[in-house]
């Protein structure tokens, strides 16, 4: 997988993507949205990277605060013409950006939201560096994504179509490990929850806390003994 591969991938299923995954991932969409919005407080600042279509967008409560970024330019016209059309004032804006390079400073956002966007990235640990980067300390990192299964027929049916699936942008074998291997090297980062999301349980809802004193057990991590 590569950035412009993935790029491309999503700028094709621009057209197309509210029709195909709309209603696959409404339930797991909502579910995101109410535990982001809990997190985030009354007025909060949410950040969602993988905003695509702005599919999400109006099911925002008003005064949560929003900025949307994407890989693919096609999707950010699409997103850009809905807050437009809607008059989704809350939105602050709409703008191109990589999950594995983002231009926001340190602590701006209250939440990071990443709705099935994760097992697209080519890097995953660098995309998660930087959700951790970009949100505040006691903020959380809000994560759908998909579940690799970790054994038996279905393993092996998705690592059959890897292959496949990363041509078209994105990973069928994407396991738990992944995230747990990441927050167990980031002392900043604490697994609150996870929790099943539809369709058959191949999905789900992580919830990561960045603590409020991460900044100093990084440095002491980092100190020799």
């Amino acid at each position: 997988m590569s950035r412009e591969g993935v790029a491309k991938s999503y700028d094709r299923l621009a057209p197309v993507y509210d029709w195909l995954f709309g209603p696959v991932f409404r339930k797991g969409r909502a579910e995101s949205i109410r535990v982001a919005e809990k997190a985030a407080g009354k007025g909060g600042r949410i950040l969602e990277i993988g905003v695509g279509t702005g599919i999400s967008l109006p099911f925002y409560s008003k005064d949560t605060r929003l900025v949307g970024a994407d890989i693919s330019e096609d999707m950010l016209k699409l997103a850009r013409k809905r807050v437009e059309k809607l008059g989704l004032a809350n939105v602050e804006s709409i703008e191109a950006g990589d999950a594995e390079n983002l231009r926001f400073e340190d602590d701006s956002f209250d939440v990071v939201v990443a709705q099935y966007v994760v097992s697209a990235v080519p890097n995953p640990h660098k995309a998660l560096d930087e959700f951790a980067r970009v949100v505040k300390p006691g903020g959380e990192i809000v994560i759908a994504t998909r579940q690799g299964a970790e054994r038996g027929l279905r393993k092996s049916i998705e690592k059959t179509l890897m292959p496949v699936t990363t041509k078209l942008g994105w990973r069928t074998d994407f396991p738990f490990a992944l995230f747990t291997d990441w927050a167990a090297g980031r002392p900043d980062i604490r697994l609150v929850e996870r929790k099943p999301l539809p369709p058959l349980g191949h999905f789900a809802l992580l919830r990561f806390e960045k603590l409020k004193d991460g900044a100093q057990a990084i440095a002491a991590s980092a100190r020799p003994l």
